[in-house]
């Protein structure tokens, strides 16, 4: 009997609602769980313009290192990350260094020639190839073990809802980009179903309440904890989606159910902290086990008022190193964005496994990237890659050097960690030297 076969004879059985069924889909004790080994998972986080190197990357190389001021927020969690220093964006062809940053970041493979015209380089179009979460989704959904009910969540904070190379990241295939979802309404929707009248903002769960007090009865204690605690967070969820809707009086921004809204700038902490808990509620419940995170876009321009920075972030990031004041801005604007990472991985860390050992950040990955490696010369060496967590068992906890390595040879380390054992990916060439190890070794030799 398949999986969807006897999801439909168990709503069946019990006289339940479709509705109910995201609630269910992760409760071991009603079968559903199609296997009791341990649950790999992977988020690639990204923030746009580059870094400013000297307070971004430690000075040592090792276990004893010293984070500098842009990654002091992920202190508390220094023994459980990796920083790789030297690992570059070493692809060419069409489009300039924003594009093929972004475009190349996750699919290791060159820009279709097209007409999207970007700087003062040749124009450009999509990637040519799938994106490393794309393929490792693929990997996982192909086997009952691993599969999921969405495969990968694609989460966005103010993405632009045009579509063009600088704003898509993820790809299905060549030329197939995948719009995230930037709206916390439309991903709470796609994750409990649609609400009915955003005006009302009528409660899901008074849909499901009768079924699931039937469902609570009929499952494990342990279960029914799991049952409450997605209960629970619905609830607040739509308490905090009402409050942000009840403030569109006092002259808030309100997320609107309707596609290709953009919010407003000034809300990107609130979206933020809404899309994170929606995150890691979507692994808790085992909805998918991949999941990009994408601040704004290549070139973003958000404005973080909140932190008292007016300008613009890729105009501050095209202002020389001398230029002291927007320097100091940047470090603010890159600190801001690993405070995220460190609330994400709080969150996970303090959040149990459900049905297993240890706690969802000792089973995820993080792993936080840019399209630059610094603004102001568009670099693509040097990318600010920042890995956290256990979920693929790298030896974490290390400062680690290359000397200017392909970035398609840590993309295989991701899919290797899978168990996905690629011999390459992205552009061939580029993947000669293989994955890093899997990134066991206490320290990597340098590779040319």
């Amino acid at each position: 009997m398949s999986i969807h076969h006897s999801r439909r004879e168990f709503l069946k059985t019990f006289g339940l609602s479709a509705a109910s069924l995201p609630f269910v889909m992760n409760l071991p004790s009603l079968g559903f769980a199609a296997s009791t080994q341990r649950k790999q998972r992977l988020i690639v986080m990204f923030s746009p313009d580059g870094t400013i190197p000297p307070d971004f990357w430690p000075d040592e190389e090792g276990e004893n290192f010293t984070l500098k001021r842009i990654l002091k927020p992920l202190e508390p969690y220094q023994n459980r990350m990796l920083t790789l220093h030297g690992v570059c964006d070493k692809l060419q062809g069409d489009g300039d260094r924003h594009m093929r940053g972004m475009g190349c970041l996750l699919t290791g493979i060159e820009l279709f020639p097209g007409n999207i015209q970007g700087g003062s380089d040749t124009p450009a179009g999509w990637a040519s190839g799938i994106s490393i979460d794309q393929e490792i989704k693929n990997f996982l959904q192909s086997k009952d073990e691993t599969r999921t009910r969405f495969g990968s969540l694609e989460f966005g904070v103010l993405v632009p809802d045009r579509a063009d190379t600088w704003t898509r990241m993820s790809y299905a295939g060549a030329n197939k980009p995948i719009a995230p979802v930037d709206n916390p309404y439309q991903m709470f929707a796609k994750l409990y179903g649609q609400m009915k009248d955003q005006e009302s903002l009528r409660s899901i769960l008074d849909e499901v309440q009768d079924d699931l007090k039937k469902l609570s009865a009929a499952v494990s204690a342990e279960d029914r904890r799991l049952l409450d605690e997605q209960a629970t967070f619905v609830r607040e969820m739509e308490r905090e989606l009402q409050a942000q809707k009840d403030q569109k009086s006092v002259g808030h921004a309100v997320p609107q159910l309707e596609p290709g809204i953009v919010e407003e700038n000034d809300n990107i902490p609130a979206l933020t902290n809404m899309q994170l808990e929606l995150l890691v509620n979507s692994f808790t419940n085992d909805f998918a086990r991949v999941a990009t995170f994408q601040f704004t876009n290549s070139v973003g321009q958000a404005r973080m008022r909140w932190l008292g920075i007016e300008e613009g972030q890729h105009e501050l990031s095209h202002k020389p190193d001398n230029d002291k004041d927007s320097q100091e801005k940047l470090v603010k604007i890159n600190t801001w964005y690993a405070e995220q990472l460190a609330q994400l991985v709080k969150r996970l860390d303090e959040t149990p496994e459900p049905g297993g050992e240890g706690s969802l950040l000792d089973n995820t990955l993080i792993v936080w990237g840019n399209e630059l490696g610094k603004g102001n010369n568009h670099t693509l060496d040097n990318i600010p890659f920042v890995m956290v967590g256990g979920g693929l068992d790298f030896k974490m906890g290390r400062s680690l050097k290359y000397d200017k390595v392909p970035h398609n040879r840590l993309l295989m380390s991701l899919a290797h960690g899978f168990g996905h054992h690629v011999e390459s990916f992205g552009k061939p060439e580029l993947c000669k030297d293989g994955p890093f190890d899997r990134l066991v070794c206490s320290t990597l030799a340098k590779i040319n």
